[in-house]
């Protein structure tokens, strides 16, 4: 699961994408071999006190440690993000850029995961926010969590 618990005992997030499913390849368009936007996603399960939804999308098997693909917040609590679509405030990923960047592995196969959190509040944080600053300030605001692996390696 993610490294973020939720405060209280509220059902988990449930994630999916009609992309692919847990555990299975990202199809090429949604890396840098293909169009390079980000999958739809469907979220279910979000608590009725939720106000906004934060994302982190990263890769824990880069050589270098984990790498941040994606971090949003302030997602409107809807149960869809289309594909290729911005919602809420995207704060910077690994590649220093404050947008999706997909999978795009030096080598073998590696592992995706969209990591979603329902938030108990809406955030006022700045733009160059990271994965790190949004979980520290996240941390005592999660109602719920849930996430969605998938795997991708360049050529397969």
């Amino acid at each position: 699961m993610t490294e973020l618990q939720p405060k209280s005992a509220i059902a988990a997030l449930n994630i999916s994408s009609t992309a692919f499913e847990e555990g299975e390849l990202i199809p090429e368009k949604y890396t840098c071999d293909g169009k390079n936007i980000s999958p739809p996603l469907q979220i279910d399960l979000i608590p009725d006190g939720a106000k906004s939804l934060a994302l982190i999308a990263d890769d824990p098997d880069a050589p270098s440690g984990t790498w941040v693909h994606w971090v949003v917040w302030n997602i409107p609590s809807v149960m869809k993000l289309a594909e290729g679509e911005v919602y809420g405030e995207v704060g910077v990923n690994d590649f220093h850029e404050n947008n999706y960047s997909g999978p795009c592995p030096p080598s073998g196969i590696h592992r995706y995961y969209f990591k979603f959190y329902a938030l108990d509040e809406l955030l006022d944080i700045p733009m160059n926010t990271t994965k790190s600053g949004l979980e520290n300030i996240i941390s005592d605001h999660i109602l719920a969590s849930g996430e969605l692996m998938g795997r991708y390696g360049r050529g397969k």
